[in-house]
């Protein structure tokens, strides 16, 4: 019987289903993915609001990187795919078939997968958009009707896309088989079974250097900032060593710790091999060789996706502390400018708490404070700078519990990057430049709390001295030509539900926040300052539009990364089904051979996470301070949630060995 290419492309297809099945959801994804997120950005929703925070330039951006993942994650799954077709290509050699026409049949049976999966992922894109488009606006506390649109522009950028993928897809596999012998096609599936027999003790060395890479660069990265005179370029070499390490050494952990550390295990229990050690210590030790490099390439850029995903979520999570650091009170006034917005607030009955602290400005020498010298390239003089000064009386309305000697001082606001750039010492002198001389006073306390607006201190602690000192600065020519705020009024809603219509009243009566002063040039200025709530919503705006793009792009490197270790996973349970029938027939239960499979996945999923979930660890916990004011909850909620999702795929991958063991007999 004489077959057409088109009927041998559907029968091929019909026969290799099981094959098919696990390529085509690679596609769909794919094809959902980035065209839900392009149809995000033409979505009304979501462009009446990209003028004011430049929505419209980040998605693009995002959009690029999106497109990265998703070319890596097909281009990765056609090689898997054609190499669990190997033999059946071999066959197609074997019986007569040219490699043109095997590239020709295989080029259709592409074509056909890539329609369905671009219709199908269209189709699903389409109904999820709606999903990431509202949660996007959630996530910006914006308020708008999400509507279901259809977008032209979307479906023809997808559509170039993928034809352009296709191509490079239809190109990787032509050069495969023309550039494979036939020999190596029958054994492409076994090439990574290479037996490990022995361990030499260079390879001994490696696999410790491995471990004792990423201690140090753990260790390193703990000590990130500290260090003598550490310039800007040593902290730059710093950065890039502590990379090096522990990319490095997770490499050499997979390709010789862990099969150096499986064969000392075997070795001790001198060929009394149970069926869970078969099933698990031998093939993590004999496939070690092949999949050191795709462990150690999920392992680090899971890593680094989960680094930027909780700095980012730190970055939202600490918007309202952010706010209430810079600006200490729902609204703030200054020189007693704004009076009429009191007035108003008293006209309309709306109660509010006021507090009040008389300021000044004066050079400080903070030198002796520091526990380690500043990094090169900082542009702070400790042995000047210019720091606000707070009446101690005024202050101990706020902080009861501290007070205060002649000769004594507080500093408050010091907390953040500062604390890092800046490491202070209690016990300490500070001392106030002054037209007389300086003035000494012993720092005795350091309080993370802000009580000033940014706009007054430039985020830098302010220096609480007795009210004796006080009046005897205030009083000073010197300190009084750098005073260009003489007094902050901080105003609190005692009903924060009313602050939508405090705000408006806020921007009418001081002219959108603008207040005036007179530089030490006697030039008047104008500085504008918002409201707290003003602040976090800028902060939300900025730091939310950052968790949604780094959320959705690590959502889809989640699922590549586990989409690629479960396809290797059903690789290596087809390859090893023979052994599971053999095992089967000797008198091994399903429970028994299901124990090694378990400790299998156990190793396969559970080590490149924890690995992955340290490295994330070490690399957040050296720069947090510099994203926000809170590490715990968002680092615990960011790991919880990125746990969760991968160990679905061990689970998958557990059921997918299971099938085949019940297969098996």
């Amino acid at each position: 019987m004489v077959m057409t290419l088109s009927q041998l492309v559907l029968r091929s297809m019909k026969k290799n289903i099981k094959h098919y099945y696990l390529y085509f959801f690679a596609l769909i994804f794919s094809v959902t993915l980035y065209f839900s997120f392009i149809t995000l950005q033409y979505n009304p929703s979501v462009e009446n609001i990209s003028g004011s925070i430049k929505i419209a330039a980040s998605l693009k951006v995002a959009q690029y990187l999106l497109l990265f993942i998703v070319v890596f994650f097909v281009l990765y799954a056609n090689h898997l795919f054609m190499r669990r077709r190997s033999k059946e290509i071999g066959l197609y050699q074997l019986i007569g078939m040219s490699k043109r026409l095997v590239t020709r049949l295989l080029a259709l049976e592409n074509v056909i997968l890539w329609l369905g999966a671009i219709i199908i992922g269209v189709g699903v894109g389409f109904l999820t958009s709606r999903l990431f488009t509202m949660i996007l606006l959630r996530i910006l506390e914006k308020e708008a009707l999400v509507s279901i649109s259809f977008s032209i522009q979307a479906l023809q950028m997808t559509l170039l896309v993928f034809a352009i993928l296709l191509i490079v897809v239809l190109i990787q596999t032509s050069f495969m088989i023309r550039r494979t012998s036939l020999l190596s096609l029958f054994n492409a599936s076994k090439a990574t079974d290479t037996r490990v027999k022995r361990f030499s003790a260079f390879q001994m060395f490696l696999g410790f250097i491995g471990l004792v890479s990423i201690v140090y660069g753990y260790n390193l990265s703990t000590k990130l900032f500290e260090g003598n005179s550490a310039s800007v370029n040593i902290l730059f070499i710093r950065m890039m060593l502590i990379l090096g390490t522990t990319i490095g050494g997770t490499f050499f952990l997979f390709r010789f710790s862990v099969s150096f550390l499986m064969n000392i295990i075997r070795k001790q229990k001198r060929g009394r091999l149970s069926i869970v050690d078969v099933l698990s210590l031998t093939p993590i030790m004999h496939r070690m060789k092949g999949n050191a490099k795709s462990l150690t390439l999920i392992t680090v850029l899971s890593a680094i996706a989960l680094a930027i995903l909780s700095l980012s979520y730190i970055s939202y999570y600490s918007a309202a502390a952010s706010a209430q650091r810079s600006v200490p009170y729902d609204f703030i006034l200054f020189n007693d400018q704004g009076q009429s917005f009191t007035e108003r607030l008293s006209d309309e009955k709306i109660q509010y708490q006021q507090i009040d602290f008389s300021i000044l400005a004066a050079q400080h020498d903070m030198s002796e404070l520091l526990k380690n010298e500043l990094p090169e390239g900082v542009m702070i003089d400790p042995k000047s700078t210019e720091t606000i000064i707070m009446k101690h009386s005024e202050v101990q309305k706020i902080m009861t519990d501290f007070k205060l000697k002649d000769g004594e001082g507080y500093l408050v606001g010091y907390s953040g990057m500062l604390v890092e750039i800046m490491p202070f010492e209690v016990n300490k002198p500070v001392h106030i430049m002054t037209s007389a001389g300086d003035i000494t006073v012993q720092i005795k306390k350091l309080e993370e709390k802000s009580l000033l607006s940014y706009k007054v201190t430039f985020s830098s602690p302010a220096l609480v001295v007795t009210d004796e000192l006080f009046n005897s600065l205030a009083n000073d020519p010197a300190i009084q030509k750098q005073t260009v705020w003489t007094k902050q009024t901080g105003i609190d809603l005692v009903d924060r539900t009313k602050i939508k219509e405090v705000q408006s009243l806020y921007e009418e009566t001081t002219n959108g926040g603008s207040f005036e002063f007179v530089n030490a040039e006697g030039a008047k200025e104008v500085v504008s300052l918002d409201s707290q709530e003003s602040f976090r919503q800028s902060n939300l705006e900025v730091f939310g539009l950052v968790i949604f793009i780094t959320g959705f792009l690590g959502l889809a490197f989640l699922m590549t990364t586990g989409s690629i270790l479960y396809f290797k996973q059903m690789t290596e349970a087809e390859e090893e089904r023979e052994s599971y029938t053999v095992l089967r027939k000797i008198g091994f239960s399903k429970k028994d051979l299901m124990k090694g499979i378990y400790a299998k996945q156990f190793f396969n999923f559970g080590v490149p996470l924890v690995i992955g979930l340290a490295h994330s660890y070490f690399a957040v916990k050296s720069g947090w301070m510099f994203f926000g004011t809170e590490l715990v909850a968002p680092l615990i909620i960011t790991m919880s949630i990125y746990v969760v999702l991968y160990s679905a795929f061990a689970f998958l991958s557990v059921g997918y060995y299971r099938k085949v063991v019940n297969e098996s007999l």
